[in-house]
């Protein structure tokens, strides 16, 4: 799951930390035996001292050749092999380095003690713990007078032990590439999903000779057939540019687009100006059509970078990371979350608990469809040495609880990140340059294991329209949590076509409402508490312009069996029809109750007749008059389906209301 990230995307020098002062511990390490070099060649002495200087001007090609030099005339000479590995670390040519550290450490594993430190470093970036244990445990032995090594060294020794005990006990890992449709000769990485897990859009990195990095990331999407994935197209203008779009975070219907743009190489003119080296642009899609992306703003952007973007499923919450690049110029990130407020604003980021962030480097966050599970990559938890996915829960106050690694080998001694989870926590998502591929990275899917699995989310999907003439209509959904009265998920369907999709968490019981300025509201109940995962619900929704004879079903008003007092459950509701009479002062309506053919019709008729008038004396109590209102039952005269089955009976116990006047 290795990645190799770009400049839209975190830029990490796998042993940053490790490469601060090398320059100044080389020459201190090398001043204090300079009186007595550990070679008697004075030809191999009189070399070192050329690559010295060499070194010291960062002319490394010339360095090395005297290296060289030096080591033909003494090939156990410490110093010139501690150079080496030095030069070779620069130059990110790690196996190099770790073949000269192992020889200068076999010569003389006490002159230069910073040896078996950096060793042990290159031994535990590739995998090779027992070595790297043996090494780190060497290296403090020698009592060195480094503190921070010391003190990294026992930090490590720690991992290396978490890493062992994790790879006797590896947990199910069964990858399976998505397919030629999706994946291509070149690197495909960071996909993001709609909650109906029909829709992939990724990024691709394409060979472009005339760009200064030499490639071009674009956006590309492909649709679920089955199981299978249709062949990916490129998503176009106006989101692709000849410069480079990554990170990508969908909204659950699909129909918001967060990205992630850098200005690397001079800004992007008009709306795509930046303002730090990496900002978080949006686009909304209409029917087919994409909006012209626009900045997300100075609340959300900095003169800091900004990337790698996840829009949680209830439109409310943006998780993103945003990092500092320090003296050195290496870039360390903390991942923040900010909450759009009613104004369409964002409040002012905030970073996560230290549950999540560390001292380390933070990165690729994805927050579930549940909004309760968090997944990200970390090198600063306990891990297997480089970056590892994690994952944390929030509790019942709202925090997020400790980051759980996902094990080995889900994670390996490489970086693991941007892991993506399927609406139903079943499927995971991620990038490998794993030998089977088409070339380079690839998107492959696996089965979660139980223990990392985030609740399941169904959703609810169709299409709203005028029941009069089918016109498709643009209307506001809200789903509220009945028990707290929360508001989970406000929503819009698409104003040329009318689609609509909405994430339903499991666990609770929720109300839908969808309304439109000069239409009766629609009424919808979901009970969800059961814990199992419910089918997906498919279903148009026809709005009904307010006229006189139309009537809607009240579907979250809700009585005791028998009884005929308004649960709490149901003001909700009711609230709902209050807004839409204030709405409408001119509107009289008749509130209506019906039951089933359970029982004596008689009783059936009183108590229907008592329901209705439980409705309307609420409504009086909050402000709509009396004159407005009149109510009545119907017993069970009037069913709507059939009485001979639980869920027709259901159907048939209801309150509705009918517009009289308007």
């Amino acid at each position: 799951m290795e990645y190799q990230l770009t400049n839209t995307q975190i830029l990490k020098h796998p042993l940053k930390s490790t490469l601060i002062g090398l320059i100044v511990t080389l020459f201190c390490s090398c001043s204090a035996v300079a009186q007595s070099l550990s070679t008697d060649s004075k030809k191999a002495a009189k070399a070192f001292e050329k690559a010295e200087e060499f070194y010291s001007k960062h002319q490394y090609s010339e360095a090395k050749t005297e290296i060289k030099t030096a080591l033909e005339k003494d090939a156990d000479f410490v110093e010139a092999l501690t150079l080496k590995a030095y030069i070779a670390m620069d130059e990110a040519k790690y196996s190099v380095a770790r073949e000269s550290f192992e020889k200068a450490v076999k010569s003389n594993a006490n002159l230069i003690k910073s040896n078996l430190y950096y060793l042990a470093e290159l031994e535990l970036k590739d995998g090779d713990y027992t070595s790297a244990q043996k090494h780190f445990r060497e290296f403090l032995s020698s009592k060195p007078t480094n503190e921070r090594q010391f003190n990294e060294s026992n930090g490590k020794l720690d991992q290396i032990e978490f890493a062992l005990n994790a790879v006797k006990n590896p947990v199910q890992f069964d990858p399976i590439n998505l397919g030629p449709e999706v994946n291509s000769q070149y690197a495909e990485y960071f996909p993001c999903l709609t909650v109906d897990n029909s829709t992939l859009l990724f990024t691709r990195r394409l060979p472009e000779p005339n760009s200064p990095a030499g490639f071009n990331e674009d956006f590309y999407v492909s649709s679920r057939n089955g199981s299978t994935w249709s062949s990916a197209q490129n998503i176009g203008k106006p989101i692709n540019t000849a410069l480079n779009e990554g990170a990508p975070s969908l909204s659950a219907d699909g129909s918001l687009l967060i990205f992630t743009a850098c200005e690397l190489y001079g800004n992007y003119g008009g709306e795509r100006n930046g303002l730090g080296s990496c900002d978080l642009f949006y686009t909304l899609k209409q029917g087919k059509n994409w909006s012209r992306p626009y900045n997300l703003g100075q609340t959300i952007n900095s003169k800091h970078w900004e990337t790698q973007p996840s829009f949680s499923a209830d439109g409310k919450t943006l998780y993103f990371v945003r990092g500092i690049r320090d003296r050195q110029g290496s870039r360390t990130g903390d991942i923040y979350s900010s909450t759009l407020k009613t104004d369409n604003s964002w409040s002012k980021p905030e970073k996560l608990n230290r549950n999540i962030n560390t001292n380390g480097n933070e990165e690729s966050v994805f927050i579930h469809p549940d909004g309760k599970t968090l997944y990200f990559s970390s090198d600063g938890h306990q891990g297997m040495g480089s970056l590892d996915i994690f994952m944390s829960r929030k509790d019942s106050e709202g925090e997020w609880g400790p980051a759980i690694n996902l094990g080995y080998p889900i994670n390996t001694h490489k970086n693991e990140n941007s892991l993506l989870i399927s609406s139903d926590g079943e499927t995971a998502f991620f990038a490998s340059d794993r030998e089977e591929g088409y070339g380079d990275l690839d998107l492959y899917s696996f089965k979660l294991p139980e223990q990392y699995k985030a609740q399941p989310v169904t959703y609810f999907a169709g299409k709203i329209f005028n029941k009069k003439n089918q016109a498709p209509l643009a209307a506001k959904f809200e789903l509220i949590d009945l028990e707290t009265g929360e508001l989970v998920v406000e929503s819009f369907s698409d104003p040329t076509d009318g689609k609509f999709l909405l994430s339903l968490p499991m666990g609770k019981k929720y109300a839908l409402n969808a309304n439109k300025e000069g239409y009766l509201f629609y009424s919808e109940s979901f009970n969800l508490k059961e814990g199992t995962l419910a089918e997906p619900y498919q279903k148009n929704v026809p709005l009904s312009p307010i006229e006189v004879g139309e009537k809607i079903i009240l579907k979250n008003i809700f009585f005791e069996t028998g009884k005929y007092a308004l649960q709490d459950e149901s003001k909700i509701e009711l609230n709902k029809l209050i807004e839409f009479l204030k709405a409408n002062p001119s509107v009289k309506i008749e509130v209506s109750g019906h039951t089933d053919n359970v029982g004596n019709s008689e009783m059936n008729q009183t108590l229907s007749e008592n329901r209705a008038n439980s409705v309307a004396q609420y409504l009086h109590q909050n402000e709509i008059m009396q004159n407005r209102i009149s109510a009545k039952g119907f017993g069970d005269l009037q069913p709507i389906a059939t009485n001979e089955t639980d869920e027709g009976r259901a159907q048939n116990r209801r309150t509705e209301f009918k517009v009289i006047s308007k």
